[in-house]
């Protein structure tokens, strides 16, 4: 498709959000009309809009894009009351991440009151497999799906503590579903270890997970364990505050 394709591509879906009509989105696209209706109907083709009783409307596919572009900030805005009380009583840097693919995206972050910073940022994507978060989430998964995420990813080390072994993976995922949270010993980032645990949205798919973090010269392992019990319960809070009962 050339870019002048694109172009009016573009602007017929643009209108189609205010107008029905080919008569009208021929007019403020200033496109001619058998150019908006052989486009339309390309887009009924694929899910991008459908006919109703008064011409065109903005179809199923818009829809779910919109969702999936749109989940992410209304989870944040939900799950911030909880993340901020997580972060006061633990003293730890607090994040919460999304499910990507086989990727976690951060898409929130509150900062301890320490004088440093986490490396960590807004947008950064990381492999499930070397995170608390990304770990909690794969104990929710099942057998097959474990393997295929195995399969599909190989288990790249990020550092020399990553876990790289299919059986030692599963073994701490053993652990992970019975007690709820998950751990990273250094595992993303030498220095930082993080306890995390998932969250479901409404219908109780897991989505991503959220997680408390500090440098490991602050919180040994067992420290960090111990916190574990206050994550899970935070993860529940989020849960319930996006419908799952």
């Amino acid at each position: 498709m050339t870019d002048t394709a694109v172009e009016k591509t573009l602007a017929v879906l643009e209108a189609l959000a205010d107008h029905s009509r080919i008569t009208d989105i021929a007019r403020v696209t200033g496109l001619p009309k058998s150019t908006v209706h052989r486009l339309l109907q390309t887009m009924v083709d694929r899910g991008f809009a459908t006919m109703g009783s008064d011409g065109y409307l903005t179809g199923p596919r818009i829809l779910a894009l919109a969702g999936k572009v749109l989940r992410p900030l209304d989870t944040v805005e939900r799950a911030r009351p909880f993340l901020r009380a997580l972060q006061e009583s633990t003293g730890c840097t607090v994040h919460l991440a999304v499910l990507f693919g086989d990727e976690l995206v951060y898409v929130d972050k509150i900062e301890a009151n320490k004088p440093y910073r986490m490396a960590s940022r807004l947008g950064m994507s990381l492999p499930a497999h070397g995170t608390a978060i990304g770990k909690a989430v794969l104990a929710s998964q099942s057998a097959s799906e474990l393997e295929a995420y195995i399969a599909r990813t190989g288990l790249p080390g990020r550092t020399p503590h990553t876990i790289t072994s299919a059986s030692r993976l599963k073994s701490q995922l053993s652990r992970v579903r019975r007690s709820g949270f998950a751990l990273d010993d250094e595992e993303n980032e030498l220095g930082v270890r993080c306890v995390g645990a998932a969250i479901r949205d409404h219908a109780g798919v897991v989505i991503g997970g959220l997680s408390a973090s500090s440098l490991a010269m602050e919180h040994s392992l067992q420290e960090l364990i111990a916190l574990g019990p206050r994550v899970v319960q935070a993860a529940g809070e989020v849960s319930a505050a996006l419908g799952w009962a």
